[in-house]
């Protein structure tokens, strides 16, 4: 119907494709949806990586302590006084990285909303949920190597050494 009134106006015109408008803008932000996609990819990557690195690290900590551990627990230390001697220095791990993080993400923001439209410098709702999200991978990291060190039995910890 489209294409007979369009020959009909001008039998010069050739119609190769019709497409709706809605149908023309969509196709033309694939590109963006897909570096979108491919930047929370690698959001999610990063997070990971992190988490996993937290793990190590304190995993490292904690084999590295291990007779420290097991003096403790042999001079009346309990399960959960290990736990938290172990998780503390996790969460001030946590607490360093977002010290740091927050700030460089604040600049960062700020830079990217002078450089896309329609952009704010930050989401106060966004910026609370990437920190919970950040806070909660990395204390769950930290938390699977406190839970090892806190059942270590004294005098195999004392004989790792």
């Amino acid at each position: 119907m489209a294409h007979r009134t369009l020959t009909n106006i001008n039998p010069d015109l050739t119609m190769i494709e019709f497409r709706t408008l809605d149908y023309q803008v969509a196709d033309n932000f694939n590109q963006e949806r897909l570096i979108a996609r491919l930047t929370m990819l690698f959001g999610f990557l990063a997070l990971v990586l992190a988490s996993v690195g937290l793990y190590g690290l304190t995993a490292y900590s904690v084999a590295r302590r291990t007779s420290e551990i097991g003096v403790r627990m042999a001079m009346g230390a309990n399960r959960h006084h290990v736990l938290v001697l172990v998780m503390k220095s996790a969460l001030l791990q946590i607490a360093i990285g977002l010290g740091i993080g927050i700030p460089i993400a604040l600049v960062g923001g700020r830079f990217m909303a002078s450089q896309l439209y329609g952009i704010s410098s930050y989401d106060p709702l966004i910026l609370a949920f990437a920190i919970m999200v950040l806070a909660a991978c990395a204390a769950i990291a930290g938390f699977v190597p406190a839970k090892r060190a806190s059942s270590i039995e004294p005098m195999n910890a004392l004989r790792t050494e």
